[in-house]
C-alpha cells in the first residue's frame, strides 16, 4: 500500500520553504506535487540576525522566530494540501528540516540548531510531524550533516557507473555513489555554494541572487583572489566535514577582501563563482575514493548556467547533468529527501550513513510530534 509523506526544506539561502508531497511504494517514490512558500522579508531579516549573531540576537528573538517559522511551515503544508486536493488523513507524516541558524561541529561540545516549531506544524496541519533530524547524529558522534546522501544512495545509485551527486545550495555538498554494491557511499560538505555570491550581489546590486551567473560571467576571475580563498582551512579539511553560514558569510568575505580592494565588484563576483567551482573540483579530485563517471547536480546552483558551464569545461571527460535528467527536478531533491527521512523515522529505520557523517553507529533521526 503506497504511503504519502510531505518534506519541508528551507536552506542556507533562507529564500523560501520548499514543500513536496511524495508517494512511496516500497523502494519506489513519486513526486506528486510541490509548493514554494515565501519567507516574509521581515522574518528573513530576523533569521539573518540570529544566524550571524548580530546585534539584537537574543533569546526573545530566537523564541519569537521559532514560533513564526513554525506557523509559516504549517501554512506551506496546508497550501500544498489544497493545491494537490489531498486530505489530511491520507498523509502519514511531515518531515521538516526547519531553518538552520547555527551549525557548530568544530567546538568542544558540538551542536546544531534548526528552528520552526514542530508543535505548531503538527497542531495547524493535523499531521504527525518529524523534526530536529540532525542532533541525534551529533549525539552519536557525527557531524549531523549532510543527511541527503542517505537518500541519494537509496534512489540514484547505479551498478554500472560511479556517480557524484552534487547539491549546490547556500553550501555545497557531494555524495559519492560507487558502482560496486559492496562499497559504501560517502558524502560531505565541500564549501560554499551560492551563499557568498548571493551576499555579494545583494550588497552591491540589491538582488537576491545572480540570475544564470550573468554578473559573474561579465568579468574574469582574479587568480590571486581565488588562490587566497582556496587557502581557507575548511577546503583542505579531510571528510567527514560540514559547514554553514556561520563560517561562509559576508563579514568573513569582507575580511578576506582587505588585501584586494583594487578589484571591481564584478571581478569579485566572478572570483566567488570560481571559488565555488574550484573548491568542489578540489573535493572531487582529492577526497573521493575513485573517479566518477558522471556528476549529477541539484539545488539552486543547477540553474546557474555559467556555473554549470564551468563544471563542463573542467570535467570534459565525464557527464555533467542535473537530477532533472534522472527523473527528479533539481529544486526538489532536498525536500523529497526529508520526506524520505520522515518515512525512515516512522518505520524506525536509521536515516544517517556513518561513512558520511562520522557517527559511531546508524541511528533513527528526529523527534516525532504526533498529530
Amino acid at each position: 500500500m503506497p504511503d504519502l509523506y510531505i518534506g519541508l526544506m528551507s536552506g542556507t539561502s533562507m529564500d523560501g520553504i520548499d514543500a513536496a508531497l511524495v508517494e512511496f511504494n516500497q523502494n519506489q517514490f513519486q513526486l506528486i506535487n510541490t509548493h514554494s512558500h515565501s519567507i516574509p522579508p521581515e522574518l528573513k531579516t530576523k533569521l539573518e540576525t540570529l544566524a550571524l549573531n548580530e546585534s539584537g540576537a537574543n533569546l526573545d528573538l530566537l523564541g519569537e522566530v521559532d514560533a513564526m517559522l513554525g506557523n509559516i511551515f504549517a501554512d506551506a503544508v496546508n497550501a500544498l494540501l489544497n493545491k494537490s486536493n489531498t486530505q489530511v488523513n491520507t498523509v502519514k507524516a511531515i518531515g521538516s528540516h526547519g531553518q538552520t541558524i547555527r551549525h557548530r561541529t568544530d567546538i568542544k561540545h558540538p551542536f546544531t540548531l534548526q528552528i520552526a516549531d514542530a508543535n505548531r506544524i503538527a497542531e495547524k496541519t493535523g499531521i504527525t510531524t518529524i523534526a530536529d533530524f540532525r542532533r541525534r547524529d551529533i549525539a552519536a558522534g557525527g557531524e549531523g550533516a549532510p543527511l541527503a546522501p542517505a537518500f541519494h544512495n537509496a534512489v540514484f545509485r547505479d551498478e554500472k557507473s560511479n556517480r557524484g551527486i552534487l547539491n549546490i545550495g547556500g553550501i555545497s555538498n557531494i555524495t559519492f555513489l560507487p558502482a560496486n554494491k559492496n562499497q559504501t557511499c560517502i558524502g560531505f560538505d565541500t564549501g560554499p555554494g551560492n551563499t557568498l555570491m548571493d551576499a555579494w550581489i545583494k550588497k552591491h546590486l540589491q538582488k537576491n541572487f545572480d540570475q544564470n551567473g550573468e554578473w559573474a560571467s561579465s568579468a574574469k576571475p582574479d587568480e590571486a583572489l581565488v588562490t587566497h580563498l582556496m587557502q581557507d582551512p575548511f577546503i583542505h579539511k579531510l571528510p567527514p566535514k560540514s559547514t554553514g553560514r556561520e563560517h561562509y558569510n559576508l563579514p568573513w568575505l569582507e575580511d578576506q577582501l582587505k588585501q584586494f580592494k583594487h578589484l571591481s565588484n564584478d571581478v569579485i563576483q566572478s572570483s566567488l563563482c570560481e571559488f565555488t567551482v574550484q573548491s568542489i573540483l578540489h573535493s572531487i579530485e582529492n577526497y573521493l575514493p575513485e573517479k566518477i563517471n558522471s556528476l549529477i547536480v541539484c539545488g539552486g546552483g543547477a540553474h546557474n548556467q555559467y556555473l554549470m558551464k564551468q563544471f563542463k569545461n573542467n570535467l570534459s571527460s565525464i557527464e555533467v547533468a542535473t537530477t532533472d535528467d534522472y527523473g527528479l527536478p533539481a529544486d526538489w531533491v532536498e525536500a523529497v529527501a526529508f520526506a524520505w527521512l520522515a518515512k525512515q523515522t516512522m518505520e524506525n529505520k536509521p536515516g544517517n550513513l556513518i561513512e558520511v557523517t562520522g557517527a559511531n553507529k546508524p541511528v533513527v533521526l528526529g523527534a516525532i510530534y504526533p498529530a
